[in-house]
């Protein structure tokens, strides 16, 4: 039994990593692009031309999330705890470079085709969003709020898993072409963050209902037994 939870305890991150498994293969043939002399192309000019950002990106948001899932395996980070707040050292920093090179990148590198405002904005919205969460977790971590720490920790690493996701969310973009569209770019976009974070939600949420669920057994079983140790009053 204990073997079976240790194994369904794994599946979880195990399935974030392969999650980030495309778009971070897509970002590294892009990387072989630029140091194996690669043609020009419109859609890599904005690489070659300032390549530092985009490689900055890469490597940060690879070990984002890769390090960043085990913090979806409980188990291991209680029987861990060292592991845990060392890799925090690593994965914070990495995330903030993530989320800051991503609005530069935003910003800067001239828009790909079908890249219009409202993913423009889009875009500004979730890399300041991935820096606040990232932020509020270490403040809480910083006063020792454990329990405001996670959930602030797992938003952002929604938010930096939103490529994974979006790989799944333009399946219908490949396979129907002629939707093709700055609206529909913007849509099926913003599906793979909002899916992160609704998913996000919903396991705090469950967890949250969990906790409560034994504070409340563990109340009455107190109750019980205090009920069951007083002693009855005699008959007359």
């Amino acid at each position: 039994m204990k073997t079976s939870a240790a194994k369904a305890e794994w599946l979880l991150p195990a399935g974030l990593i392969g999650l980030s498994f495309f778009p971070v293969l897509a970002g590294a043939f892009r990387l072989f692009q630029l140091g194996g002399g690669a043609g020009i192309t419109p859609e890599n000019a904005r690489f070659f031309a300032t390549p530092l950002p985009f490689v900055l990106h890469l490597i940060s948001v690879t070990i984002y999330c890769v390090l960043g899932a085990f913090q979806f395996a409980p188990g291991f980070r209680r029987r861990r705890p060292e592991w845990h707040r060392l890799a925090g050292r690593v994965v914070v920093p990495c995330g903030l470079v993530a989320a800051l090179t991503g609005l530069w990148m935003t910003q800067y590198y001239p828009r790909p085709l079908y890249d219009g405002t409202l993913l423009y904005a889009m875009r500004l919205g979730v890399g300041v969003a991935m820096v606040l969460c990232l932020g509020l977790g270490m403040s809480a971590i910083g006063r020792r709020d454990i329990p405001a720490h996670r959930p602030w920790m797992m938003r952002g690493y929604a938010l930096g898993l939103g490529a994974g996701t979006q790989v799944l969310t333009h399946l219908p973009w490949f396979l129907f072409p002629s939707i093709r569209g700055e609206l529909t770019r913007a849509v099926l976009m913003g599906a793979g963050w909002a899916i992160n974070l609704a998913w996000v939600e919903w396991l705090l949420l469950r967890e949250r209902s969990q906790v409560q669920r034994r504070a409340r057994t563990a109340a009455r079983q107190t109750t019980t037994s205090q009920t069951g140790g007083t002693p009855c009053s005699a008959k007359t």
